[in-house]
């Protein structure tokens, strides 16, 4: 096993909210935009949750071949999108030489909810005969998964992380495991969701966990502050192209950032509250520090999971006073998932590549509608406005319903 194998990103596809690819994401972030807007996918006076963070003015033909689209769950054509992206960006051609080595891990919390409840109705109200033949494919959560390695010839390994929230964080670490021990040079990993629905939202709603500001959306979620009242669901795809160091100088890529570190632990504890303390997180952020060789010092900067509910945003804020001590005082935090919504088994994803972005640019996004810090949220989770700040080392968190906990570590290129 090569477990010394070095891992580096460079690539970064993105269907958001916020935007339909990773740079107009990043801009509406660093200006504090709000994607939460009046639900338009379906009658939202169905339910008592009434916005929602969907994608918007997304044309899947602009990335997939038209006659392709029908055969593919929304889920899937946002994860292809942001794939081919990615994939472009990295300048990498998947050759027959190379195909057997090139591997995707994309993963989804739920898969192909939206032809799931569909075909239901049709099995319903027309009979089985109705059934489209793509329904099963569609559905699948490792859809997205295959049609990638379907797209492009990758031939190595493709399976798709099903961990709630930390899902696409997962799917990063996975694949950069998979090329640390020689199993593969290069991997497309990541995650999509397409969960803005009216049966998604209403089992989010029935937990307690959806926020109810639906007179003034862009005031919610409000993570970390004293008044926060839930989740505000969100959709999309967030992918990379992760690669070893030595073939990516081969072959002249450009690199984005290096793959540090990666943590993993499960609570087992509650299927939904965090651990008592944030004590499973706290052991995954050690994980990655470990594996990275860091310590609290080093780290510049955290993207946290940051839901905007009461236990959870609590619960993060004491993992990482356990880990760094004082030293989690002097570290810019912040929640994006106050501009984007929860994406759900895209967020982890997505919040690594502004992890990757901050290094790039030197900025920290902020944390939009902190306005009354809870006084067990007593960190820097740089409220309101973006920050001009070094970063070299960044970390992002990500927690998911099953107690399911995943940090990965970043840092800066330096040869």
């Amino acid at each position: 096993m090569h477990l010394d194998r070095r891992v580096v990103v460079t690539g970064i596809g993105a269907i958001t909210p916020l935007g339909l690819d990773m740079v107009s994401t990043w801009e509406a972030l660093i200006n504090g935009k709000s994607g939460v807007a009046p639900i338009t996918r379906f009658d939202p006076n169905l339910l008592p949750v009434h916005v929602a963070c969907e994608v918007k003015d997304f044309d899947p033909t602009r990335f997939i071949d038209a006659g392709e689209v029908r055969r593919m769950d929304l889920f899937e054509q946002y994860a292809l999108a942001a794939a081919r992206q990615a994939i472009q960006q990295a300048n990498l051609t998947i050759t027959p030489d190379i195909a057997d080595d090139v591997g995707v891990v994309v993963g989804s919390s739920v898969g192909g909810f939206h032809t799931m409840l569909a075909q239901y109705d049709v099995l319903r109200e027309q009979g089985p005969r109705r059934i489209y033949p793509f329904a099963i494919p569609m559905i699948m959560s490792n859809g997205a998964s295959g049609m990638i390695a379907i797209a492009f010839g990758a031939r190595g390994p493709s399976y798709s992380p099903a961990s709630a929230c930390a899902t696409s964080n997962d799917s990063l670490g996975q694949a950069s495991e998979l090329i640390r021990r020689g199993t593969a040079v290069a991997m497309i990993a990541g995650g999509a969701d397409a969960t803005v629905s009216a049966l998604g939202m209403a089992g989010f709603d029935r937990l307690g966990a959806l926020s109810h500001d639906n007179d003034l959306p862009s005031t919610s979620p409000k993570p970390f502050d004293k008044k926060r009242n839930g989740v505000v669901m969100g959709e999309g795809a967030c992918v990379m192209v992760l690669e070893e160091l030595e073939f990516a100088l081969r072959r002249g890529a450009n690199i984005l950032a290096e793959v540090a570190g990666f943590g993993q632990t499960t609570d087992a504890f509650h299927v939904i509250a965090p651990a008592e303390g944030g004590s499973g997180a706290a052991k995954a952020i050690r994980r990655a520090m470990q594996r990275a060789n860091l310590t609290p010092d080093d780290i510049d900067y955290i993207n946290a999971h940051g839901t905007a509910t009461p236990l959870n945003d609590i619960a993060e804020t004491q993992a990482v006073k356990t880990v760094f001590g004082d030293r989690a005082y002097k570290v810019p935090i912040s929640s994006t998932k106050s501009m984007t919504g929860h994406m759900m088994g895209a967020t982890g994803a997505l919040e690594a590549a502004v992890c990757i972005y901050a290094i790039q640019h030197g900025v920290i996004p902020p944390t939009r509608n902190l306005t009354e810090p809870d006084p067990q949220c007593d960190l820097d989770y740089v409220p309101g406005e973006a920050r001009l700040h070094q970063v070299n080392v960044a970390m992002n968190n990500s927690f998911g319903f099953g107690g399911h906990n995943s940090v990965l570590i970043f840092k800066r290129y330096d040869g």
